[in-house]
């Protein structure tokens, strides 16, 4: 039976609750259909879980550390709490911190602040442009994008090699690649970094969502991540990980909750002493919703059971893989090849497609939700797609008209809530889209591809 009508082993894992399940969004060709989210490397849906447990406290809703009332009390203990549930989920180690920030991008500039004077940064070129930019007053080596794993280990190990063996250095590494969803060799990396006196940090953004990372065990220095992506609402994210550079640091913001003690001088000026515990880096006044949303969708990825559901997105990814590789015009990017391990994030051009013209149609004809473009990695996905590195193109905003030849990439992402319809409409969809056609015609406003709502637009 082809793979793109073959069922599922249902018996693996269902699908979690999220929420959105049952939304209907028009079709530009008539009619509604429930929606189709399968952007998950962009932002995952919140889990229904999640959002029953922050409805339950919203309530209880108080300001933490500060207040001796009941509220203050309590929603104080849960933001604490959180912090130990989430230490838990990560495996981190007696002496970690863990910070909450706003996101995994927040989390990387919190650590690039944070690092010693004159630390060398050791970064791949392959890296989002979270964990490839902020590293702004640093030394920092950009690495060439590997074409195996063992060929990022080879490339770091001759990098170090090369450095200063006596100043501090720091190696950043994605976990899972938000382009081709390919898994990097980390802890390998991190022995390597470890053997020449550097440390590391994971960039677990698109891995903690789909897979365990455990901070011990991969004996990595630091890990970050973002809730929106851990099927929690916005605006939260962790760096979990070493304390002495965090505590020997500057506070990343100053401000309360971030101070022990302040005092006038007689000289006219402020004494402060600092927190050296995680509160250092959380001045003001911290998201508490956003950090429990995201205790909460770590305990309901571990009671589900992580294994069960990697097995059912190891299944998922299978099967687009495979219904992908039945349409010849359909080029799947890698940098690892066809037998690298992956989670449910899959980037593919369309031979005779503008892309961002695929991604409209796929949403205005189908109901299906995906992603355009460079996904904030440009130099890695010019590189996928065989382009110089000053080519036009950049992240969600085409700059060739709909059947022109674009300089980026289509996406698809999927994770612990996608159901299998979804996967069955999105393979139909690539095929009669290659086969027929779009049924619409298209044309670029605002920097984006959308519906010709004219009177002559339909073919």
């Amino acid at each position: 039976m082809s793979v793109s009508t073959a069922a599922l082993d249902s018996s693996v894992c269902a699908p979690l609750p999220v929420l959105g399940q049952d939304v209907t969004v028009p079709l530009v060709t008539g009619g509604e259909v429930t929606y189709a989210a399968l952007d998950y490397a962009a932002s995952a849906p919140a889990l229904q879980r999640v959002w029953d447990d922050v409805a339950a406290y919203a309530p209880y809703y108080g300001s933490v550390h500060r207040g001796a009332g009941y509220l203050s009390q309590l929603s104080t203990d849960l933001f604490e709490n959180s912090r130990r549930t989430v230490a838990e989920f990560l495996g981190c180690r007696a002496e970690d911190q863990v910070v909450f920030t706003r996101s995994t991008t927040d989390s990387l500039n919190l650590l690039a602040a944070a690092i010693p004077a004159n630390c060398q940064v050791f970064v791949y070129e392959t890296e989002h442009h979270a964990s490839l930019l902020p590293w702004r007053d640093a030394q920092v080596t950009y690495l060439n994008a590997p074409r195996t794993p063992g060929q990022a280990v080879e490339t770091l190990e001759r990098a170090l090699a090369d450095r200063d063996p006596y100043g501090p250095a720091l190696v950043c590494v994605t976990g899972a690649s938000n382009v081709t969803g390919e898994l990097w060799p980390v802890k390998e990396l991190a022995a390597a970094a470890h053997a020449h006196g550097a440390r590391i940090v994971l960039d677990a953004a698109q891995l903690a969502p789909h897979h365990p990372v455990d901070i011990a065990e991969l004996d990595v220095d630091w890990v970050a991540f973002s809730g929106h992506k851990l099927y929690a609402p916005f605006g939260s994210g962790v760096l979990a990980g070493r304390a002495d550079w965090l505590q020997a640091a500057d506070p990343y913001l100053a401000g309360g909750g971030a101070s022990r003690k302040v005092a006038r001088r007689a000289d006219g000026g402020v004494d402060v002493d600092w927190h050296t515990t995680a509160a250092r880096h959380e001045a003001g006044s911290p998201n508490v919703i956003g950090v429990y949303s995201i205790a909460s969708a770590c305990k309901a990825l571990t009671e589900a059971g992580f294994d069960n559901l990697v097995a059912r997105e190891q299944e998922l990814v299978s099967r687009v893989r495979e219904g992908l590789a039945e349409v010849p015009e359909v080029q799947v990017l890698s940098l690892f090849g066809d037998d690298a391990p992956r989670v449910g994030v899959i980037s593919f051009v369309v031979r005779g497609w503008n892309s961002s013209h695929f991604a409209a149609a796929l949403s205005a004809e189908y109901g299906i939700g995906v992603r355009d473009g460079l996904f904030c990695a440009h130099p890695l996905v010019r590189t996928l797609l065989g382009s110089d590195p000053q080519d036009p193109g950049e992240c969600g905003a085409p700059e060739a008209e709909p059947g022109e030849r674009s300089l980026n990439a289509i996406r698809v992402s999927f994770g612990a809530g996608t159901p299998d319809e979804h996967i069955d409409r999105f393979l139909r969809a690539v095929t009669e889209l290659v086969r027929e056609g779009a049924q619409w015609k298209y044309r670029t406003e605002d920097g984006r591809c959308v519906p010709d709502r004219g009177e002559a637009a339909q073919v």
